[in-house]
């Protein structure tokens, strides 16, 4: 077990290491975000500390990481992703050729791994089979955690302190089920996120830009989906319940714009800690440590999930209707979309 341990120990100290010199370098070359109407900050912030956790990442897993042909399409899927977002960083791509790097990347990963989402397990005996689908389903569910975890990257220390909550879930689970490649995977990565997160917590001293969200994103996508390949460890129901703050952000993000008319990929302020933040009053760090709560309490329903199916689905449904009221109350939607407040308000006006 001590080797898990100093897997973890040896990432977080090379990212604890290499952020402040990689921020010095991105201030002296001006590779930074700077202060503008879409942003929240208020000064120059150096925007290249993705490379410190793909490095602290990268060095950990020479020394434990034993790659078989899935790691190893992992790793090499990783690199093309940490390519697309580095050249992001120093020269915004277009989104197209950034979706391009991401199907790439997708494409080794379902064909050198041959890791394919084939059939899920859901709650109360539901079933699906994907048959020659499977493909096409695990593109999407590649692509789309990736770019969800990139869409909350946008406040101190949000996407990181989410991305390590999701993987100590990750490694919590995968230490139960007695999967170690999952269980070394999971924490390689956690230490080079929490060694990052130490510099991005808020007031963030650098950000980790696309190299970093995108990375993050990807990896994510791709250890979730070892577990659908070799074995019930995770089932779709737990990894949903573990990533649903971001798939939920993105979901809302894509129908918001589509009801305003605008591109799915146009940016905009109404994120869920845009809301919690400009139209909830909260500053930065108390929207940061909402969203760590929530996103603990889906991690937990996981949990549940694996001794009783059956409590979990409630416990997600209860906390979906709780989320569905939130969005409706502060319009993330739309000021029309308003589904169960609408009849509330129809009930009242009929007694009166």
């Amino acid at each position: 077990m001590y080797i898990f341990i100093l897997a973890l120990l040896v990432a977080l100290i090379s990212s604890l290491v290499l952020t402040p010199i990689i921020a010095k370098v991105s201030l002296k070359l001006y590779i930074v975000d700077w202060p503008g109407s879409r942003r929240i900050h208020h000064k120059v912030i150096p925007r290249m500390g993705g490379l410190a956790i793909y490095s602290g990442f990268l060095i950990s897993s020479m020394f434990f990481l034993r790659a078989d042909q899935q790691i190893m399409a992992l790793l090499l899927g990783g690199f093309i992703i940490a390519l697309c977002g580095t050249l992001d960083d120093l020269m915004q791509l277009n989104p197209f050729v950034k979706l391009l790097f991401q199907i790439c990347a997708a494409l080794i990963v379902v064909f050198f791994g041959g890791i394919a989402l084939t059939t899920i397990n859901l709650p109360l005996g539901i079933h699906f089979d994907f048959g020659p689908f499977s493909i096409f389903i695990t593109l999407i569910w590649i692509v789309g955690i990736t770019n969800a975890l990139n869409l909350i990257d946008g406040m101190d220390g949000l996407c990181s302190g989410v991305s390590a909550i999701i993987l100590a879930t990750f490694s919590m689970l995968a230490y139960m089920q007695d999967r170690f490649d999952i269980l070394l995977l999971s924490l390689i990565l956690l230490g080079a996120i929490l060694g990052f997160l130490f510099f991005n917590f808020h007031p963030a001293q650098i950000f980790m830009g696309d190299t970093g969200s995108l990375f993050i994103g990807f990896m994510i996508a791709g250890i979730s989906l070892l577990g659908f390949k070799t074995s019930a460890f995770l089932t779709l129901g737990p990894a949903l319940f573990i990533l649903i703050i971001p798939i939920l952000d993105t979901l809302i993000s894509i129908i918001r714009r589509k009801l305003k008319g605008v591109k799915i990929m146009s940016p905009d302020k109404q994120h869920l800690h845009h809301t919690l933040m400009y139209k909830m009053g909260l500053s930065q760090t108390k929207t940061v440590l909402i969203i760590y709560f929530v996103s603990f309490y889906f991690s937990q329903i996981s949990f549940v999930y694996l001794i009783n199916k059956k409590a979990s689905l409630i416990l997600l449904i209860i906390a979906l209707i709780v989320i569905e009221l939130f969005v409706e109350q502060t319009s993330m939607i739309s000021p029309k979309y308003r589904p169960i407040l609408g009849c509330k308000d129809l009930i009242f006006k009929k007694r009166r």
